[in-house]
């Protein structure tokens, strides 16, 4: 599977961030507008899904992209590593993808000079940047697990040896919402690892017929071939660190906390609705998802603090993968979605 590499052309914005917090701060700004507007060169639309997929990345986040065939999804990940100069795999999962065709296998070779054998261990592709997990669903629960495993400890162990993964690294998986038949469901430990879901919806009618011109111009292959490196990967660790220093002030974490404790029906701070809709809630991974989802989307948005409107905005993506609804919320056609609009408008702020 070849690495996807940088293009050649590079922004003003590609170089180092600045040292000092407040312009580092803008630098981002400017810089989350040109990854924007670079992006918009070969994807239509989308600019909500794009927001979320870079807050991931600079929270220090995996992503799950629920979305039916044809909406541009690995395009849209492969458009992303490129204009953030980071090095791309894609994986189709399969069900017969073993771990070792993603975390790599150990070879037995000779030398040629002294003819003594030795184990090569060979890497896989999950050794970059950015791994795309095609159809994560389609391959079994041990393949599942070797690939999430490397996702929460950044490293792969084989043997007695620890193999350390490429910095920043990110698996955004993918998954199609609509065929069930063949497919292995994620448990929901294991959904628990994603700091977001992200739904990629239907393009709306002017976007569709936009994409049918683009696909259908000669033009599309140099749209392609004009992308501009607009950060790296040293930079992408220096805004990791930025997010980490984002002040919070403790009526925010306070509130991110009664959020997700609301999720969880045999709390006392439960309200009824999710006493009678919902069968458990998020655990404390998804306050401090919440809390650094919220961080990363204050700095995209040149702000110096964590608002209210923060951690109103990333609650859907972080919570609708950790709670799960009862047969009550099926029968009624309550979604996970709609219990947190509702949470969101009856958790107070203050």
């Amino acid at each position: 599977m070849p690495t996807l590499q940088a293009p050649a052309e590079t922004s003003a914005t590609a170089c180092a961030m600045p040292g000092d917090d407040k312009a580092a701060v803008a630098w981002l700004q400017n810089a989350f507008q040109q990854i924007r507007d670079e992006l918009g060169k070969v994807i239509v639309g989308q600019d909500e899904v794009l927001e979320q997929l870079l807050i991931g990345i600079f929270a220090r986040g995996h992503c799950l992209l629920e979305g039916v065939p044809g909406l541009a999804k690995t395009l849209l990940v492969s458009t992303v590593a490129r204009c953030l100069a980071l090095s791309f795999r894609r994986i189709q999962f399969t069900p017969d993808l073993m771990p070792s065709d993603i975390l790599g296998t150990e070879v037995l070779q000779e030398d040629p000079a002294t003819r003594q054998r030795q184990f090569k261990f060979m890497r896989g592709p999950i050794f970059a940047n950015i791994v795309l997990a095609d159809e994560i669903n389609r391959t079994p629960p041990k393949t599942q697990a070797a690939l999430l495993e490397a996702m929460q400890e950044r490293r792969v162990s084989l043997g007695n040896e620890e193999h350390k993964l490429d910095q920043p690294f990110f698996v955004l998986a993918t998954q199609n919402p609509i065929e069930q038949e063949g497919t292995y469901p994620l448990p929901e430990a294991q959904l628990d690892r994603f700091l977001f879901k992200i739904f990629v919806n239907y393009p709306q009618d002017a976007e569709e017929m936009e994409i049918v011109r683009r696909v259908a111009s000669p033009a599309m292959g140099e749209r392609e071939k004009s992308l501009v490196q607009v950060m790296g990967a040293q930079a992408v660790l220096q805004v990791q660190d930025l997010v980490l220093r984002v002040p919070v002030a403790e009526q925010i974490l306070i509130y991110a906390k009664n959020i997700v404790r609301a999720t969880r029906p045999k709390q006392p701070e439960a309200p009824e609705f999710v006493r009678q809709w919902v069968s458990w809630g998020g655990g404390p991974r998804a306050t401090i998802n919440l809390i650094l989802a919220a961080k990363a989307r204050a700095v995209l948005r040149g702000n110096f603090a964590v608002s209210w409107d923060d951690v109103a905005a990333v609650a859907p993506p972080v919570l609708r993968h950790r709670i799960s609804c009862n047969y009550t919320a099926s029968a009624e056609d309550i979604t996970t979605d709609a219990v947190v609009e509702k949470l969101l408008a009856t958790v107070p702020k203050g």
